[in-house]
């Protein structure tokens, strides 16, 4: 059995992600996705439109993630790779060599981006939009996470 890792934050879930996820899946048996908490998320400087308990349950409805956990701090990664014995640590390629040290642990592969697509240039989109559109925009993605809650 073949497992791969990856992390993110997974705000504003878009088929980027959702590309990725499944281009990860097909690499092996089973995919584990480290979602990155509030609180990493702030240390990092992001401000997430929603909460890690929401996102997680999001990406954890997908068919190709086998399993969700909390992605606290940047070292827990080698910890990881070893309590799950995880053979295969992906992420996208705009992270290309920043992880190349897990490789004494698996291998590591970077998948490249799906053109025009990205968590930062919505938000940078979001940002021009007026109050009264931005509502009905998260009305929408409420709705979405609704959908989510009744498949449970």
């Amino acid at each position: 059995m073949k497992t791969i890792i990856t992390y993110g934050t997974f705000d504003l879930l878009h088929i980027g992600h959702i590309n990725m996820l499944e281009r990860l899946r097909a690499l092996g048996d089973r995919l584990i996705v480290g979602v990155s908490t509030d609180e990493f998320n702030s240390i990092k400087g992001k401000n997430s439109l929603y909460s890690y308990a929401d996102r997680a349950k999001i990406v954890g409805a997908l068919r190709c993630v086998d399993e969700v956990i909390p992605e606290n701090d940047w070292q827990q990664k080698c910890t990881d790779i070893e309590k799950y014995s995880v053979d295969i640590f992906g992420i996208g390629a705009d992270w290309q060599g920043k992880f190349d040290d897990l490789m004494s642990h698996c291998e590591v592969v970077y998948l490249p981006r799906t053109p025009s697509i990205s968590t930062t240039n919505l938000k940078k989109i979001l940002s021009k939009i007026d109050d009264t559109s931005i509502k009905k925009i998260k009305q929408g993605l409420d709705g979405v996470l609704d959908i989510v809650k009744a498949l449970e």
